[in-house]
């Protein structure tokens, strides 16, 4: 009903200008009794507006990514993956808290595995929470100690309550210096990292994780699949 009610107040405010009553009453009489005969046109016109305000975000978005490009292409603090030097960039904002994230992680790692040329950017956003913040901060601590790679497997597919205790475990499983991590995780550095990715991230509009940038040419927004980032990796590098 919302849906029809905004279709209706839109033809509405168009037809104000220069139309007696008469006629207004008219073109929405029209609209009614043409809904009626075939209401896929309202389906229509619903999935018409929210492609356009998908299209203006994904716009607004892509400014903003090139606005600030340094800090996607240029980062010597977040953890790459991947080739270095890879001609595709692919960012991905996640919380390592969010279940889509986890669920993404081995096509992360195959995307990597089999592309010997992206460069695959990782920035730690914690937006769920106290334990995101929790686990973000050991993530960032553990990359110090070159181990964030079997940290964050480790953390992301464990099941068990988060908690320090648990985060101590973790590390101790995967050959971290605890005590170290500890101190990392309480750090300056790792603070400022963590309030830069997620300034980037308001910035860009990320409104939810994960989200990946694909060559500064698209935003995917959500647990995207294999063969979406897949092809926007080919188009990213097809457009270079």
């Amino acid at each position: 009903m919302l849906a029809s009610t905004s279709l209706f107040g839109s033809l509405s405010a168009r037809a104000d200008s220069g139309f007696t009553p008469t006629q207004r009453k008219e073109i929405v009489d029209i609209v009614r009794e043409a809904l009626k005969q075939d209401p896929s046109i309202l389906a229509d016109a619903v999935a018409a507006m929210r492609a356009q305000g998908e299209a203006a975000q994904q716009a607004a978005s892509l400014k903003a990514v090139h606005e600030n490009a340094g800090k996607f292409t240029a980062t010597t603090t977040d953890v790459v993956l991947g080739n270095p030097q890879g001609s595709v960039t692919v960012v991905e904002f996640y919380d390592p808290r969010c279940p889509y994230c986890r669920k993404v992680l081995p096509v992360i790692d195959r995307l990597v595995a089999e592309d010997p040329d992206l460069r695959f950017v990782e920035k730690v956003i914690p937006v769920l929470g106290p334990n995101s913040q929790l686990e973000a901060r050991a993530l960032l601590a553990a990359a110090r100690q070159n181990a964030y790679l079997r940290f964050q497997h480790a953390l992301m597919l464990d099941s068990q309550p988060p908690s320090m205790d648990r985060i101590r475990s973790i590390a101790k499983s995967v050959g971290l210096d605890v005590s170290r991590l500890e101190t990392d995780m309480k750090g300056p550095d790792v603070t400022s990292l963590l309030n830069e990715n997620l300034e980037l991230a308001r910035k860009v509009g990320v409104d939810g994780t994960p989200t990946f940038i694909i060559g500064e040419k698209t935003v995917i927004p959500g647990a995207a699949s294999e063969a979406d980032l897949k092809a926007a990796i080919a188009a990213a590098r097809k457009a270079k």
